[in-house]
């Protein structure tokens, strides 16, 4: 899938992260249906990335208006998570960087920084994973083009999730 496309379908490296978590997640999250402001997790999530790095010179840079990345340096482009629970899920939100990057030209390679827990994760674009990502991209567009969202999935972490409420009210 190239950027014009894309951009033209708004996929953001957060609707690819939804997509490894929640497919109705995502669809709602696309919609502009977001309760995610008052959610504690996501506001301990804001509090750790805005407290760490804060050295870093190069941070939430927003290219392509299509990702928005935590940190770049001179070797890595790295996101900051609170927790790596949903680990695949930030692993497929940084390929995708790295595969927009790509398209641009550019080579780096990708570092999840999981700093409550002193834990890193280095991810390269491999051909396997982006091959993963350009599935996970065509499935994301139809997703978020259906009128309805997704059937509901009870998952063992709903009930900490922003969207709990709506989904089982």
């Amino acid at each position: 899938m190239d950027l014009e496309t894309l951009k033209e379908i708004r996929i953001t490296g957060l609707k690819v992260n939804y997509y490894y978590i929640c497919k109705r997640k995502l669809w709602l999250f696309s919609k502009n249906l977001s309760f995610e402001k008052n959610n504690d997790k996501i506001i301990l999530g804001q509090i750790l990335h805005e407290n760490y790095y804060k050295s870093e010179k190069e941070r939430d840079i927003l290219i392509q208006d299509l990702i928005s990345i935590d940190i770049v340096d001179d070797d890595y482009i790295r996101e900051v998570k609170s927790s790596d629970k949903m680990e695949k899920a930030d692993m497929m939100q940084v390929v995708y960087y790295l595969y927009v990057l790509k398209q641009l030209g550019i080579e780096k390679v990708g570092l999840i920084n999981y700093p409550k827990q002193k834990k890193k994760k280095e991810v390269y674009l491999t051909k396997q994973l982006e091959q993963e990502l350009l599935d996970a991209l065509k499935d994301i567009e139809k997703i978020i083009n259906q009128p309805k969202p997704p059937k509901l999935e009870k998952l063992s972490y709903c009930k900490k999730c922003s969207y709990f409420e709506f989904c089982f009210a």
